[in-house]
């Protein structure tokens, strides 16, 4: 079966080791904030996962490189940050380089197999490493591969640390798509003021459906915004199984039609061929 390691994948691997690494220096882990930066198109799997088992901080920025490239420079003193594309990078911040100074003169003169020597030298080497400017696919691949080495992993064991939802995008053809605006990052439409309230209740339908109301887990969303190049919204949906992904796409769907000005024949229900 075809597996995407995509950048929720790579976020996840890449900021677990870095405070993995981190807390056999700092236990208390307060010295250096870290935290990753992702979009609404990030898998809800991944959201979960990154604050219920890697415990980190997680921020939701506008789509665009730009815009989640700054919000790791703004919250956090080591920003992780991989679209769900795969484009992103590590950012270092003034404290991250004052930790390894203070840590290097605290454990000089102990033995190198020490383990918080060991994380010492790893995190050193981290920002010689990565490409802080833009990201670098070639300095990415490397240091997945030094991490998945480091920890003794394949790529089955990398793939399976969480499931993905189901998802489904899709876009509709409006006449005038700056009639649709959305809060700072995307998450909610605030206008029409009664598509959110309408979206809101498709999604709460689709929780119910699947009994997934109040059981912890990642709960069906969706979200729409307006395209950046043509008069279309974009359409967003996710659910604990594809057929619901699917529903509730086509729900939001005929939302945006009916409630932002589509144009033609309103949108037929969408159906993912499970075979592919």
């Amino acid at each position: 079966k075809f597996h995407l390691l995509d950048g929720d994948k790579i976020a996840v691997l890449v900021s677990s080791f870095i405070q993995e690494e981190l807390r056999c220096i700092d236990p208390d882990g307060t010295a250096v904030k870290c935290g990753v930066v992702q979009t609404a198109y990030a898998n809800g799997s991944s959201t979960l996962y990154l604050k219920n088992a890697v415990k980190t901080n997680v921020v939701i920025a506008k789509t665009g490189v730009k815009f989640v490239h700054a919000a790791a420079h703004h919250h956090f003193d080591v920003g992780v940050y991989f679209e769900a594309n795969g484009h992103g990078t590590v950012l270092f911040g003034p404290k991250f380089y004052d930790f390894i100074a203070t840590a290097d003169a605290r454990l000089r003169g102990t033995p190198r197999h020490n383990r918080a020597n060991i994380a010492l030298r790893r995190l050193r080497a981290l920002p010689a490493l990565v490409n802080q400017s833009v990201g670098d696919a070639m300095s990415d691949m490397l240091l997945v591969d030094a991490i998945l080495f480091l920890r003794g992993w394949d790529l089955s064991t990398w793939a399976n640390l969480y499931a993905d939802m189901p998802s489904k995008q899709a876009k509709v053809k409006v006449a005038d798509r700056t009639v649709i605006s959305t809060n700072d990052n995307e998450t909610a439409a605030t206008a029409p003021l009664a598509l959110q309230t309408a979206l809101q209740s498709a999604m709460d339908a689709m929780a119910s459906q699947e009994n997934t109301a109040g059981n912890g887990g990642p709960k069906p969303r969706c979200f729409v915004r307006p395209s950046g190049t043509e008069d279309a919204v974009r359409v967003y949906a996710e659910a604990n199984s594809q057929k619901g992904a699917d529903s509730l796409a086509s729900e939001a769907m005929m939302l945006v039609h009916k409630l932002c000005g589509g144009v033609g024949d309103p949108p037929q229900p969408l159906i993912t061929n499970s075979r592919l």
